[in-house]
């Protein structure tokens, strides 16, 4: 009897299996009829356009204005960002018709900065009622946000002229403005307005502008905007080489922790080329290896100055640069000058370093290392002597002269200037033989000998030791006495008054019933 249950459920389940099956392939079907009978040109409208994205960044920055949220304003900035090869002139005269008050005088002015195309597109033409209807008078912020969109956009367009005078006006309305929901825009605008009369060669009429708004943002508090301005005044300086004007205002600056990855990069990097020019060759490399590496991947343009700049200065530490610095993704090309100066200067071939820096003079020119890499001969020439000193252990000094390539009218001269400064800098272990004008180079000690190593490894372990101390450090977690542990008397304590608790809470249970 049991055998036919088992084989009857067997059977059952089969047949269950079947019907499951069919069931699900007449589902399939009728779900890929149903894709089918939708038209094709539903599906592609789906996806939102340029002009409602701008209309979602409207109400966002609108939401963010009423609740006092800056976060909701950095969000929709970096949405403009990636809209922002999709601005046409039809679409921004839309969204300012849909934005500001039509007839007003922001929207007078900044429609005449956007001319209507004559090919409208198409979510324009049918918004175009829309727009009219919904037109309502905008905040502050919406405002803002309209000037900074113009001022993009003409910039994309290489209508300089046309941003200079956008940016001024905007930067006259933001005066009147001190609203903390303003910053995060203002601060935009302010990069925007710097820029526009870098591309003009105007730079230096807004040196007293930028230092008057870094003054209004230090008053009212705002970081974000004492950050971007501190940038921009240090950018300006250092455009026209006024290097000791930037280093007064940087060191006389407020002092704050940075809000902004890329203001505080743009820092670093300004900084390293302070320093570099005022031969504080250590800081310099510090600062500009600390911008290189916090830079975002996207930054391409200014990873490669920084890694310029640091190969500079390294070189002129004396140290000579991995060749994977030179071989990083997107770098090749545009580090191709430095690494043949690198070859040169590691050498020690001052023939050769005079040929590359020849070669790629405009380069060096346009990215402003000319001086620093005239710096650089100095190094040239005391590599070539300590390549000769480790070579020769005696050479005359016309020998030295022709090694070096010197081309000056008294090359021996200058040899045993070179040499004897080398040798009191102890660059090289020689003598110099004034008489018979020779370089003695002495016999290479043991150099397990001195106390060299136990210096090199007493360096090493400290750090190791202050590396792990800092770690510990950050590791540890201040007391709360809330989160002790309770002991075992504590405890018992506490069960002791909970079931006692319980107890009451049931007599009173059963004396309401």
């Amino acid at each position: 009897m049991e055998f036919l249950v088992l084989i009857s459920l067997f059977y059952l389940s089969i047949i269950f299996i079947f019907i499951s099956k069919v069931l699900a392939e007449m589902t399939q079907d009728v779900e890929m009829k149903e894709e089918q009978s939708v038209p094709s040109d539903l599906i592609s409208s789906t996806s939102p356009t340029t002009l409602q994205s701008l209309k979602d960044i409207a109400a966002l920055i609108e939401t963010a204005a009423y609740s006092r949220e800056v976060r909701r304003i950095v969000r929709a900035i970096r949405w403009t960002i990636q809209l922002r090869k999709k601005l046409k002139a039809s679409v921004l005269s839309a969204f300012l018709n849909f934005a500001l008050l039509p007839g007003s005088d922001v929207h007078s002015r900044l429609s005449a900065y956007v001319p209507m195309e004559d090919d409208h597109d198409m979510d324009v033409d049918t918004a175009t009622s829309v727009t009219q209807a919904t037109a309502k008078h905008s905040l502050p912020e919406l405002e803002i946000y309209c000037y900074l969109l113009v001022l993009i956009f003409l910039i994309d367009q290489k209508r300089y002229s046309e941003a200079k005078a956008c940016s001024s006006a905007s930067i006259a309305r933001l005066k009147s403005l001190n609203r903390r929901t303003v910053d995060v825009l203002a601060s935009r605008l302010h990069y925007y307005y710097s820029l526009s009369y870098e591309l003009t060669g105007d730079l230096a009429e807004i040196r007293g502008n930028l230092l008057a708004l870094h003054r209004t943002a230090t008053l009212r508090h705002d970081e974000l905007g004492q950050e971007t301005l501190l940038n921009l005044l240090l950018r300006n300086y250092l455009h026209y080489n006024l290097y000791d004007q930037a280093e007064k205002l940087r060191s006389k600056a407020p002092r704050f922790e940075a809000h902004s990855n890329q203001q505080f990069c743009r820092y670093l990097f300004y900084l390293g080329k302070i320093r570099t020019i005022q031969l504080e060759y250590t800081d310099a490399k510090e600062s500009l290896l600390q911008a290189a590496r916090k830079a975002p991947a996207s930054a391409l343009g200014f990873r490669v100055q920084c890694n310029k700049w640091a190969v500079i200065v390294r070189l002129l530490l004396g140290e000579i640069p991995e060749r994977t610095v030179f071989m990083q993704k997107g770098m090749e090309k545009a580090l191709r000058p430095y690494f043949e100066l690198t070859n040169a200067v590691r050498i020690g071939d001052l023939e050769l370093f005079k040929k590359v820096a020849e070669k790629f003079a405009s380069t060096f020119s346009s990215d402003g290392t000319n001086n620093l890499i005239v710096r650089l001969r100095h190094n040239v020439i005391r590599t070539g002597l300590r390549n000769i000193s480790i070579s020769y252990s005696k050479i005359s000094l016309t020998d030295v002269a022709k090694k070096l390539r010197l081309d000056s009218p008294n090359p021996v001269a200058d040899a045993e200037s070179i040499v004897s400064k080398a040798i009191r800098d102890g660059a090289i272990d020689a003598t110099l033989d004034h008489a018979n004008g020779w370089m003695v180079s002495k016999e290479t000690g043991d150099i397990y000998s001195t106390n060299e190593p136990q210096i090199a490894f007493n360096s090493r372990i400290a750090f190791c030791l202050n590396m792990h101390n800092e770690a510990v450090r950050a590791l540890r977690f201040p007391p709360n006495s809330d989160k002790e542990k309770e002991s075992a008397e504590k405890r018992r304590e506490r069960q002791q008054q909970e079931q006692e608790l319980a107890k009451h809470i049931a007599e009173e249970d059963d004396d309401e019933f």
